[in-house]
């Protein structure tokens, strides 16, 4: 998944904010772009605050459950908002949106997808109800990016 322009970007994040994103856009790079996309285009949204309702809401229109075993992931929402934060950080804000979410997809831990979680989290306790429902701490070594609790 790459974005040709900015406007293609907005349709994406628009996806998410409406329930309306098809289910085969909503992958892991899908779910990077829309949360970059609402760190860059949209600062009135708190993705620390926003982004469970909205992951939900999108879930609940494919018709998949978020449940104890299914759908939304807190911990794992967490530690890539924090590896998203930090990328955009560092990369060359002057370059159009599409281009900045682009080299996100295509670098660093977050275009490594979720391999780089089993560093600091062990699998037992990354899938466990508890890491799924709210925040859990990584019981192996400190993730790569400060991860408010």
């Amino acid at each position: 998944m790459r974005f040709a322009d900015d406007a293609a970007l907005q349709a994406h994040l628009r996806g998410l904010l409406e329930a309306t994103l098809p289910k085969d856009r909503w992958t892991h790079e899908g779910h990077v772009a829309a949360t970059a996309a609402l760190i860059l285009l949209r600062p009135d949204i708190v993705p620390e605050r926003d982004l469970r309702r909205l992951i939900m809401r999108l879930n609940d229109s494919h018709g998949v459950p978020n449940s104890d075993t299914r759908g939304y992931h807190e911990t794992i929402t967490r530690a890539f908002l924090a590896a998203i934060r930090d990328a955009l950080s560092k990369d060359d804000a002057t370059l159009p949106g599409h281009a900045r979410v682009n080299a996100l997809l295509d670098g660093g831990v977050v275009g490594a997808g979720k391999r780089w979680l089993a560093h600091s989290w062990s699998d037992a306790v990354l899938f466990s109800v508890a890491a799924r429902r709210g925040w859990v701490e990584p019981d192996l070594a400190p993730p790569p990016y400060p991860i408010g609790g």
